[in-house]
Protein backbone atom coordinates (compact mmCIF):
# COMPACT_ATOMS: atom_id res chain seq x y z
CA UNK A 1 0.00 0.00 0.00
CA UNK A 2 1.26 3.71 -0.89
CA UNK A 3 0.95 6.46 1.22
CA UNK A 4 0.31 9.72 -0.27
CA UNK A 5 3.16 12.01 1.32
CA UNK A 6 1.87 15.19 0.00
CA UNK A 7 5.20 15.98 -1.93
CA UNK A 8 7.20 16.30 0.90
CA UNK A 9 5.13 19.04 2.46
CA UNK A 10 5.33 18.89 6.30
CA UNK A 11 2.74 20.60 8.21
CA UNK A 12 4.20 20.08 11.57
CA UNK A 13 6.94 22.90 10.98
CA UNK A 14 3.92 24.92 11.90
CA UNK A 15 1.34 25.78 14.30
CA UNK A 16 -1.92 23.88 13.94
CA UNK A 17 -4.34 25.58 11.39
CA UNK A 18 -7.25 25.19 13.27
CA UNK A 19 -8.32 25.66 17.11
CA UNK A 20 -9.98 23.15 19.84
CA UNK A 21 -13.80 24.28 20.03
CA UNK A 22 -13.50 26.08 16.37
CA UNK A 23 -16.57 25.77 13.65
CA UNK A 24 -15.65 23.97 10.75
CA UNK A 25 -17.32 23.13 7.20
CA UNK A 26 -15.86 19.68 5.41
CA UNK A 27 -14.93 20.83 1.97
CA UNK A 28 -15.55 17.47 0.85
CA UNK A 29 -17.28 13.72 1.29
CA UNK A 30 -15.29 12.11 3.29
CA UNK A 31 -15.88 7.37 3.32
CA UNK A 32 -14.79 4.91 5.63
CA UNK A 33 -11.45 4.05 4.98
CA UNK A 34 -11.53 0.93 7.34
CA UNK A 35 -10.64 3.00 10.67
CA UNK A 36 -13.99 4.21 12.11
CA UNK A 37 -15.85 1.40 13.50
CA UNK A 38 -19.62 0.43 13.30
CA UNK A 39 -19.63 1.08 9.34
CA UNK A 40 -18.56 -0.73 6.40
CA UNK A 41 -15.62 0.73 3.96
CA UNK A 42 -16.72 2.86 1.90
CA UNK A 43 -19.64 4.01 3.70
CA UNK A 44 -19.72 7.74 3.61
CA UNK A 45 -19.16 9.61 6.74
CA UNK A 46 -19.60 12.81 6.33
CA UNK A 47 -20.62 14.80 3.22
CA UNK A 48 -19.34 17.81 1.87
CA UNK A 49 -21.27 20.96 3.64
CA UNK A 50 -21.44 19.27 6.81
CA UNK A 51 -20.50 21.58 9.68
CA UNK A 52 -18.63 20.08 12.75
CA UNK A 53 -16.26 21.43 15.66
CA UNK A 54 -13.01 20.80 16.51
CA UNK A 55 -12.26 18.14 19.35
CA UNK A 56 -8.92 17.13 19.23
CA UNK A 57 -5.78 17.64 17.01
CA UNK A 58 -3.56 15.19 16.88
CA UNK A 59 -0.65 14.15 14.15
CA UNK A 60 -0.25 11.37 11.20
CA UNK A 61 2.82 10.18 9.77
CA UNK A 62 5.29 12.92 11.62
CA UNK A 63 3.77 15.20 8.84
CA UNK A 64 -0.13 16.11 9.08
CA UNK A 65 -1.82 17.46 11.99
CA UNK A 66 -5.27 15.24 12.24
CA UNK A 67 -8.26 16.97 13.36
CA UNK A 68 -11.07 15.38 15.29
CA UNK A 69 -13.80 16.94 14.47
CA UNK A 70 -17.65 16.49 16.27
CA UNK A 71 -20.63 16.52 13.74
CA UNK A 72 -22.96 16.72 16.09
CA UNK A 73 -25.56 16.25 13.39
CA UNK A 74 -24.23 13.11 12.78
CA UNK A 75 -23.18 12.28 16.48
CA UNK A 76 -19.84 11.10 15.84
CA UNK A 77 -15.96 12.19 15.51
CA UNK A 78 -13.97 11.57 12.46
CA UNK A 79 -10.42 12.89 11.70
CA UNK A 80 -9.88 14.60 9.10
CA UNK A 81 -6.81 16.68 7.40
CA UNK A 82 -6.50 20.19 7.73
CA UNK A 83 -6.67 20.46 3.88
CA UNK A 84 -10.02 19.22 4.08
CA UNK A 85 -11.76 21.41 6.25
CA UNK A 86 -12.95 25.33 5.98
CA UNK A 87 -13.33 27.53 9.08
CA UNK A 88 -16.60 29.14 9.75
CA UNK A 89 -15.65 31.04 12.44
CA UNK A 90 -12.54 32.78 10.82
CA UNK A 91 -14.87 32.91 7.71
CA UNK A 92 -17.07 35.54 9.87
CA UNK A 93 -13.88 37.26 11.10
CA UNK A 94 -12.64 38.06 7.10
CA UNK A 95 -15.93 39.16 6.28
CA UNK A 96 -16.03 41.87 9.41
CA UNK A 97 -12.27 43.08 7.96
CA UNK A 98 -13.50 43.70 4.62
CA UNK A 99 -15.92 46.82 4.87
CA UNK A 100 -13.06 48.52 7.41
CA UNK A 101 -10.52 47.76 4.68
CA UNK A 102 -12.59 49.08 1.68
CA UNK A 103 -13.51 52.09 3.95
CA UNK A 104 -9.82 52.67 4.45
CA UNK A 105 -8.92 52.84 1.02
CA UNK A 106 -12.26 55.06 0.17
CA UNK A 107 -10.18 57.55 2.77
Amino acid sequence: MKINRDEGHVELNCPPGYEYGEKVMSKKTIRNDGTFPGKEIGDILVKKGDVGYVTSIGTFLQQFYIYGIEFVEHGYRVGMKGRELESLDHAADQNDEVPQAASAAAA
